[in-house]
């Protein structure tokens, strides 16, 4: 990828304060040296802090591409994430803080989680589940989803949560590539004041997926329960089921290669990649990561706004947080319902300190207004996070005004599904962030910059690679070991993993992502990521949000095409466009002004917040939409389709 540093110069500095500097879990900057010398021993301690049933005879066995972390070891991740809190002090702190849109609220102690997940795998064996098979979930945000999968792993079965908001369709496929035996399903969840029908749309989606023998039904809200169909000796209420169960279940001595769970992310061909994580070093990199990252004290509270169907919530709203130990708030609903300071106001009522969120919410709220955050206090909030996409410098900054108040630190992190941990990541205590920049490898893990040869690029823009093993590195892909080899490992001969992502490294030696590969422009020859022309748009004072994408083009190959949504107070007009088109073009070059501006009032969205660029390129190529059913909004898509080509035509 060509360099186009213009934008992403950034001299703005944020060091630790002092304060940070001293009390922070991690506050020697020489531990990047000592992790990079001994990666091993570095790792090794860290899986010392953890409880195990059975000591791993080699840290690391790496026969390139496949990996083997703690070799030998057993343990059980349920038990290190329960058990080992319910015998110290921490038996009667809170674990789970869980709120539902409609304002209902339950907390869970460690020792009531304990008690619950112990009594649902014994249920889940009272249903005939063995260990090494497969149990989907397709929950909304409610504790019984984190019960389920900690008591999957309690008894060695293997988890696939299914995102709440996607189709029977997309159900089914997950359902039937796994061969999943049972389904653990609600009647519904609440999503901006309406019920989701989940238990309907399973039904719909076990049509065709014969391999499940049992589902589990939990009752949202029983004080007005979903109407839903039962069908006899197939479904089984959650609650009922519970009432019989016993509280106690020991857990089983899982291997630290056993599989732990099968999550599906996107892949480019269109058919999902099962993507496998295991249990020892996954849990090590986890908690890990989520010790330092978020230098989690013993009284905060902790909130990762994701939702546990994406990797996000796996790693850093159950399986981090609470193998160590943390408070852990969960909320099952909008930002925006009913008020646009939901979130706010959550933050004061349940005196949250750290916050871990996504670029596009906080854009959303940029686009909102100041004036939300404004009404709450936000004393309490003491560290902000990063993720799911690079955040743009302006975002950074109004982050760290407006609900930091200028002392929260920021850790943007970079990561993804196949890593299953942070990767690329400041440390609050260690290191001088700068507004837009992911900045530094964890310690302990290898990053480079290459181009198209695998040549290392010391400073500058390329292919972002990891050229070592880590310990929450996915496995395989699910029944297909050949495309776990070509989709990330066949680029390289060296052992090095392709990421997929673009990236810059400046001259201190940080890290700046610049999206998807296949997120890049290719413009009369030159190559331009399409979050330095977002990030260019959404610079000017005027723009909420904007998504590029490339349309054909019978002379440059590719034209760019912006979708805008404005701030709250301008309104879309000819002479805006061609404003935004110029500051385009003097924040980066002429090569990369748009064709085209479309305004829109949204843009379409998966539930979890991701701009689907997919679509919005098939809009701007006039060609048959793909598939919607995981949009936060389908009809969006509809919409911005009827007014691209009126504009067109």
């Amino acid at each position: 990828m060509t360099e186009i540093s213009a934008l992403l110069q950034e001299d703005r500095r944020f060091p630790p304060s002092e304060r940070w500097r001293t009390t922070a879990n991690i506050t020697d900057p020489g531990i990047y040296d000592r992790a990079l010398a001994d990666p091993e021993g570095f790792w090794d301690r860290f899986a010392r802090e953890l409880e195990w049933i059975a000591p791993w005879d080699a840290v690391l066995e790496w026969n390139p591409p496949h990996a083997r972390w703690f070799v030998g070891g057993k343990l059980n991740v349920s038990a290190n994430c329960l058990d080992r809190h319910v015998r110290t002090a921490r038996r009667n702190k809170a674990a789970i803080v869980w709120e539902g849109e409609p304002g209902d609220r339950r907390t869970l102690t460690y020792w009531d989680l304990f008690r619950e997940v112990s009594a649902f795998a014994n249920v889940l064996k009272s249903l005939g589940v063995k260990r090494g098979e497969r149990v989907a979930l397709y929950l909304p945000l409610v504790p019984e989803l984190a019960v389920a999968m900690l008591a999957c792993a309690r008894i060695g079965a293997v988890h696939s949560v299914v995102f709440g908001g996607f189709s029977a369709e997309s159900l089914r496929d997950r359902i039937n590539d796994a061969q999943a035996v049972l389904l653990v399903t609600a009647d519904g969840g609440y999503r901006r004041g309406q019920v989701v029908p989940l238990k309907q749309t399973a039904d719909e989606a076990l049509a065709g997926a014969p391999s499940i023998k049992n589902v589990i039904v939990v009752q949202r809200h029983a004080g007005a329960p979903i109407p839903v169909d039962i069908t006899e000796g197939r479904d089984h209420w959650y609650h009922r089921l519970m009432q019989h169960a016993g509280s106690s279940c020991e857990p089983e001595a899982m291997d630290a290669e056993d599989m732990l769970y099968i999550l599906y992310t996107s892949g480019t061909t269109g058919k999902p990649k099962g993507i496998v994580h295991t249990t020892g070093g996954y849990l090590v990199g986890t908690y890990a990561t989520t010790k330092w990252v978020f230098d989690l004290k013993e009284d905060d509270v902790y909130w990762c706004t994701a939702d546990i169907g994406w990797v996000t919530g796996h790693s850093y709203v159950v399986y981090g947080p609470l193998a160590n130990g943390a408070t852990v708030l969960m909320y099952e609903g909008a930002p925006d319902w009913p008020h646009k300071d939901r979130f706010w106001e959550m933050i004061d009522r349940h005196g949250v300190t750290v916050f871990y969120t996504a670029p596009t919410a906080i854009r959303a709220f940029m686009r909102w207004g100041t004036e939300w955050p404004a009404k709450r206090r936000l004393d309490t909030l003491r560290l902000l996070g990063s993720v799911g996409e690079p955040i743009n410098p302006e975002a950074w900054i109004w982050y760290h005004l407006n609900i930091g108040r200028e002392r929260c630190p920021i850790v943007d992190t970079w990561w993804q599904t196949e890593t299953g941990m942070i990767m690329i990541t400041p440390l609050p205590g260690v290191t001088s962030t700068k507004p837009g920049s992911a900045t530094r490898a964890f310690p302990g893990v290898a990053a480079e910059i290459r181009n198209a040869k695998g040549e290392r690029i010391e400073t500058g823009g390329g292919l972002l690679a990891l050229t070592k093993p880590w310990p929450a590195m996915l496995r395989g892909i699910y029944g297909d070991p050949d495309r776990y080899l070509t989709q990330y490992w066949s680029r390289w001969t060296d052992g090095a993993y392709f990421t997929g992502d673009g990236a810059r490294r400046d001259e201190d030696g940080f890290f700046w992502l610049l999206g998807r590969v296949d997120d890049v422009l290719n413009v009369a020859g030159h190559r331009l990521g399409t979050m330095e022309v977002e990030s260019a748009l959404v610079d000017h004072p005027t723009v909420a949000e904007a998504a590029v994408v490339g349309r054909s083009h019978e002379i440059k190959g590719q034209a760019v095409a912006a979708f805008v949504t404005l701030k709250e107070g301008f309104k879309p007009s000819d002479a805006l466009a061609e404003a935004l088109k110029e500051h385009v073009v003097r924040k980066i070059g002429a090569i990369a002004r748009p064709d085209q501006i479309l305004f829109s009032a949204d843009l379409p969205k998966t539930r979890s917040g991701k701009i689907m660029r997919r679509l919005l390129r098939d809009i701007a190529e006039g060609k048959a939409l793909g598939d919607t059913s995981t949009l936060a909004d389908p009809a969006v898509v509809a919409r911005l389709k009827t007014q691209y080509e009126e504009k067109e035509g």
